[in-house]
Parts: structure tokens; sequence; C-alpha cells
């Protein structure tokens, strides 16, 4: 499961880098792979995984050896799915693809009334919201930047005013997700005011230094597209790098909580309903991680970072920033989001940005097709093998 995540969920972080050529697939790799294993091992190391995604009430599944079972079934599902979205280069949902498993052999196990669903309606809802709104975003930020910088007669002076603005907002953005949305950022316990106070400072003082810094680069540079292109690819590069951070630190969890689920359950005999992952596993999910980014990472790269629509650096710095934002936002609005939708919402915004014919409506379709389809059909899987397992261990 690990081994598909980072083959598919990479996309994520580094497809707009590497589509704007700001950095190559074989950088994008090894920057993703090295801080998504620094990420699942080091930021992920105090989480606490729902090992049922609040699909389920596992008090219905009163037999801890179903229970056991449909993990399993619910792990091999979810994991042969995403492995045949990476190898055929289509970008899917890892969290959709656990909970349409979960729910398939809970259905099974113990019928309709063991789903919660309201929070299944919100998982469809997300395919609808998190696209929308990052391509919203995406498209309303790109246009910012052509109409304040690209259509001004001196738009490398007006690049040295709104280019650290944007930069000081990426690292209000970075700094209040990083509290809010990985495992470390939760345990400082930080109250909500304190947590906007304290990236606010940040973000002056980002603005401060980036105010300085771009002042000075813009002197030497000459009036044209590319130096501006230029500004825009370190701040691309940065907001990938921590995409790719924050997505070692939580994806990691779809992975190893059902294992430490079933460890757990197996060892102790009771039901639970989150379970704590110990280190070595958390390790055992990085290095998955980092071996799919790796050898199948390259595949969905190109499929969001080039088939979708052309991107360029500013471009490529709208689709991070707009990914981030949504899923922040939703996150802290309750909302079940995918950043795997946000990121393809945000390409797609971008695209529309400069007309429909900019944007190859082909893939996007073929995309949207695969994101329809990962509910049931791993729902379907998941039921399929685990009436194999309890056929074989229980009967």
């Amino acid at each position: 499961m690990a081994f598909s995540l980072g083959a598919n969920d990479v996309a994520n972080s580094m497809a707009p880098a590497v589509g704007a050529r700001a950095i190559t697939v074989r950088q994008a790799v090894i920057i993703a792979g090295s801080l998504t294993f620094v990420g699942a091992v080091f930021l992920g190391a105090n989480v606490t995984a729902t090992i049922t995604r609040g699909i389920i009430n596992p008090e219905h599944i009163t037999d801890p050896k179903i229970m056991v079972l449909g993990m399993f079934a619910s792990l091999m599902a979810a994991s042969l799915w995403v492995l045949l979205a990476s190898l055929t280069s289509l970008p899917v949902s890892s969290t959709h693809s656990i909970v349409g498993s979960i729910l398939g052999f809970s259905l099974v196990a113990a019928g309709p009334n063991v789903i919660n669903w309201w929070v299944l309606s919100g998982v469809v809802a997300s395919w609808f919201i998190s696209p929308f709104l990052a391509g919203g975003i995406a498209y309303l930020i790109f246009t910012h930047i052509r109409k304040y910088i690209f259509y001004k007669k001196h738009y490398l002076q007006q690049a040295g005013i709104w280019a650290p603005r944007w930069i000081a907002l990426t690292a209000l953005i970075v700094g209040y997700s990083f509290l809010y949305k990985t495992p470390v950022g939760r345990g400082l316990e930080i109250t909500r005011s304190g947590a906007v106070l304290a990236t606010g400072v940040i973000a002056f003082l980002v603005w401060l230094a980036a105010r300085h810094f771009i002042n000075k680069l813009t002197r030497k540079m000459e009036q044209n597209v590319d130096e501006v292109e230029g500004i825009f690819r370190r701040l691309q590069i940065m907001t990938a790098s921590y995409v790719a951070l924050s997505h070692g630190a939580n994806d990691v969890a779809n992975a190893i909580g059902p294992v430490a689920a079933i460890y757990i359950i197996s060892r102790q005999q009771v039901m639970i309903e989150t379970a704590e992952i110990p280190i070595h596993m958390l390790v055992l999910g990085g290095v998955g991680l980092t071996l799919g980014i790796a050898l199948l990472g390259h595949k969905v790269i190109a499929t969001v970072g080039n088939k979708i629509t052309t991107l360029t650096h500013t471009r490529g710095f709208a689709v991070n920033f707009s990914t981030a934002t949504t899923v922040l936002v939703a996150s802290n609005l309750g909302m079940p989001v995918s950043t795997t939708h946000a990121c393809v919402g945000g390409v797609t915004g971008v695209g529309l940005a400069r007309g429909f014919s900019a944007v190859n409506f082909g893939v996007l379709f073929r995309i949207m097709g695969y994101w329809v389809l990962t509910v049931p059909i791993a729902a379907f899987t998941s039921i399929f093998i685990f009436q194999i397992l309890k056929w074989i261990f229980i009967y």
C-alpha cells in the first residue's frame, strides 16, 4: 500500500514543478523520496490512525477476527487499485481507495447499519468540492499575477512588489498548515489564535526578507518574462518540497494504520477504534513510499505535470498554492478532501485561465472517470478478497 501511495501521490507535490521545468523528473524523485521518508518517520511519529476513517461504526462488528480479515482485505484492495492507476499513469485518491475498501467489507460483515452514511456523503461531496475550489483559487491567483505583473509596462518592478507578498502569504499558509496538518504540529497543542499570531509574525518577517532579496535580485535582471518566471521558480520548489514533507507525515497512516490495527487486535483480541503506530512500522511505511516514488512516480508526474495543460513557473506556483490552501481550509472545516483531486483541479484552473483550448479534456475526463470508479471498485475488490479470506480462515 505504501509503495502504491508513493507511486501515485507524489504527483500532488512534484508534478507542477516538473511540468514547469523548475526541476527534472530525477530531481523530483530524489527530493520527494527523501522528504517523504523524513516526513513519514519523524513528523509522523505521533500519528494515531483512525483505522475505520469514520466510515463505519466498529461496535457493530463484534468478532475481532472479522475485523482483522476485513482490514487486511481493505489494504489489499486499496493497494491494488492505486497501483493499477499508477501503472496507467492516472492520479487517484488513496484516502478514497481506503474508504471504499473498508466500506465494502463492512457491508458484507455487518450490513448497511454499520455505515456512517453522513460521513460517506461528505466523501462523495468532496469529489466536487476539492477540485472546483482548488481550480477556482488557482484561476484567481494566476489571473492576478498576469494582470498585475505581466500585463504591466514595467513588469519586472511589479514582480518586485507582488512576489514578496505572495511569498509571505505562502509562508502563512505553510506555517498554519504545518501546525494543523502534521502530527508534530498538532502535538504542540497551540490554540487557533496563537497559531494565527505565530504564523502572522513569521509571514511578516518572511515578507521583509523576501522584499530585500528580490529587490536586490531584480536590480541585476533585464526586463523580460523569463526573469520574472525565475523568481517564481524558487517559490515553486519551496512549496513543492513542503507538500512532499507533509504527504509523508500524513499519508503514511493510510498504509500503516490498518497494519497497526491488525497487529494490536491480533495480540490483544479486543476491538479498537484507533491504533498507535509503532516507529518500526513508520519506517516500513517510509521505505515503501520512497520506493514507490523512485520506481513508478514518474508516470503520474508526467500526466499531471504535462498532459492536462502546459505549465510555467507562475502557473505551477498557482497550482501548489491552491492545493495547499484548499486542503488546509477544507480540513479546518471538517471536510474530507483529497489532495489528489485538489492538485488536478488546480492544474485545470490555471489552464482554463488561458481558455478552454489550453486544457486537454480527454485526459481530464479519463482522470475523473477513475475518481468516480475508485470507491465502488475498491469496495467490490475488498468484498471479494474478504469472502475468500473468511472462507479460508473461519469456515
